[in-house]
């Protein structure tokens, strides 16, 4: 296609096999869309495309992304309002035929498994290194590990008993964030083998499932109900925890634990890896000396001899 349609608070540019999203930097757009700066949504990540009347003489173009496919809706579960969402670009009404053009094309892009949820994540997650303020404390994440750093003016007893915290994204299952708009709102971290804390078709595990409960998948730890005494948590409040700065450091953390659940084991060492040269002559001289003592037969001197070769 190779087209750019511009809209109000983004532009859309349409390449081959994906659509680059570039939000504006006004005033007038969201804080949130700002942050993410631009995003490139494959094909392969859209379920539909719709086309809208807006307000005030406006109509609206969004490309609807699979379930599944974007780490940033997934850790929002629903709870961004329409003026930050990523995906959709309002147009004046008098573009109305050309918007209509273009939601037909991205139609014809769509693939079979359109309707399908995404068994991975095909849209990226914000880039960490990134931090954040919550009311509590400070979130940290660098892409390996999340830090929580208390405040003395924020933090309860729990916490500062509890001391500042690191996780390993090796150690986590999942990650649920509460909008800060809302009330009680927090970023709480959910370590393998924890007891969900919310009902399970609010909490988000690493693999895009829900936690269970009686039938969960493993022994649970007991956890504090409350988020500003669980350590594994920080919560928000004015002025603290905003939406475009603690929802992207969700998705990044989201993103990163499925991404470290489905990569394949390190390969373990075996006989055949490489040794020092040194320990392997050795080990053949006092081979020899048990085969000259005659504790070795002439069969296994040689084998062994071979074998310890093959490990230079």
């Amino acid at each position: 296609m190779g087209d750019v349609l511009a809209g109000i608070h983004a532009t859309w540019e349409f390449d081959g096999d994906s659509v680059l999203i570039r939000y504006e930097r006004g005033i007038r757009t969201p804080r949130l869309l700002q942050s993410l700066r631009e995003r490139r949504v494959p094909h392969a990540a859209l379920s539909s495309v719709t086309l809208t009347p807006g307000r005030r003489g406006t109509v609206v173009l969004r490309a609807v992304p699979r379930p599944g496919a974007d780490p940033l809706l997934e850790a929002a579960a629903g709870q961004l309002k329409d003026g930050c969402d990523p995906y959709r670009l309002v147009l004046p009404a008098a573009r109305e035929t050309l918007a209509e053009y273009y939601a037909d094309e991205l139609r014809t892009c769509l693939g079979s498994d359109a309707s399908a949820p995404a068994d991975r994540f095909l849209v990226a997650a914000p880039e960490a290194p990134m931090q954040f303020k919550a009311y509590d404390g400070r979130a940290g994440f660098d892409g390996e590990r999340i830090s929580f750093r208390w405040f003395w003016t924020g933090a309860s007893s729990e916490k500062w008993k509890a001391g500042d915290q690191t996780f390993p994204v090796t150690d986590l299952c999942g990650v649920e964030w509460r909008s800060p708009e809302g009330l009680e709102g927090y970023l709480r971290l959910l370590p393998k083998g924890a007891e969900p804390v919310a009902p399970a078709s609010d909490v988000l595990t690493g693999a895009g499932m829900r936690t269970g409960t009686a039938t969960g998948v493993q022994p649970v730890i007991p956890r504090p109900a409350r988020a500003d005494q669980d350590p594994a948590a920080v919560i928000f409040g004015l002025g603290y925890g905003p939406v475009h700065e603690s929802l992207p450091f969700a998705a990044a953390v989201l993103e990163s634990v499925r991404r470290k659940q489905s990569a394949p084991p390190a390969a373990p060492l075996t006989a055949a890896a490489r040794r020092d040269p040194a320990d392997i002559a050795e080990r053949i001289h006092h081979l020899g000396e048990l085969h000259r003592a005659g504790l070795v037969t002439d069969e296994e001197f040689s084998a062994k001899k071979a074998q310890l070769l093959a490990e230079l």
